[in-house]
Formats: C-alpha cells, sequence, structure tokens
C-alpha cells in the first residue's frame, strides 16, 4: 500500500504519503495551479512514489451532511479516479485544517498558510486517520 493523501482546495492542495508503516508524512502542497497543472503534478508524484490509493478529505458539515465543498471534493474525487485508474477513498476531515492550524504558533499562521503548509499538514491528519484504520502492525514482540 503506498498512499497519497489530499486535502483539497481551489486555491492550495495539500498533500501528504504514508504506506504500510503506517506513518503519513507531508509533502510540499500544489499551490496556485491550474486544474490540468494539477493533474500533472498528481501525476507525476503518483508515478514517482508509486501511488497504489488516493485518500481524500470529505469535508462534511457538522450535522453530518454534505454540502457544497463536499460536493466539489466528491466531484473531483471522480475525475482523480477516472483520470489514473486508482481507488479514491473519502475520510471524514472535520476540523483537520483547524487541527493543523492549532499546531503552528498564532504570530507563524498567516504567512504559513499561504506557503500550504497548513495544507499539507492536514493532508497528513487526514491520511494518517486512515492508515490508523487500515493498517495492520504485527505484534510488539516481548523480550
Amino acid at each position: 500500500m503506498r498512499c497519497l493523501g489530499i486535502d483539497y482546495g481551489a486555491k492550495r492542495m495539500g498533500l501528504s504519503y504514508g504506506d504500510d508503516i503506517g506513518v503519513a508524512t507531508p509533502l510540499p502542497a500544489l499551490i496556485g495551479l491550474t486544474s490540468p497543472d494539477r493533474l500533472n503534478a498528481l501525476q507525476a508524484l503518483i508515478k514517482e512514489r508509486r501511488i497504489t490509493e488516493l485518500v481524500m478529505g470529505l469535508p462534511l458539515n457538522m450535522d453530518d451532511s454534505v454540502g457544497p465543498k463536499a460536493l466539489e471534493v466528491q466531484k473531483f474525487a471522480d475525475q482523480l479516479r477516472q483520470t489514473f485508474s486508482l481507488p479514491v477513498h473519502l475520510v471524514d476531515e472535520r476540523l483537520t485544517s483547524s487541527e493543523a492550524e492549532e499546531s503552528i504558533p498564532k504570530h507563524r499562521r498567516r504567512d504559513l498558510r499561504s506557503s500550504g503548509i497548513v495544507d499539507s499538514r492536514a493532508a497528513t491528519l487526514i491520511l494518517q486517520d486512515y492508515l490508523n484504520q487500515h493498517v495492520k502492525l504485527p505484534p510488539l514482540s516481548e523480550g
């Protein structure tokens, strides 16, 4: 299993990587790219890292309803499935962006938000949640 985590956004797309080890790590975000350029960048990353699965955050409303942003993510997930012929898993991402932002000192948040660091941290939280549920680690041996 080689997963690419995606925190979808119109301006910035946060990215992370994880595999059978079960640890998600942030990757540089895609910032300010057109739709075709985003797909090209994702294609290069998928090839380079030999990605087998995509994991995207689904921004459900707090009442579990699907709003306009979640519909946009679902549409993009369908596009990824068709373009790359890979499974795309949608993971509830409520509060991951605020959790990622909380990990950054307040005086640095504004500068770091535009850099995509917060978005990639959010993608890392999304992917880590998925990995925690799907990676079966061997039991620790006593010794």
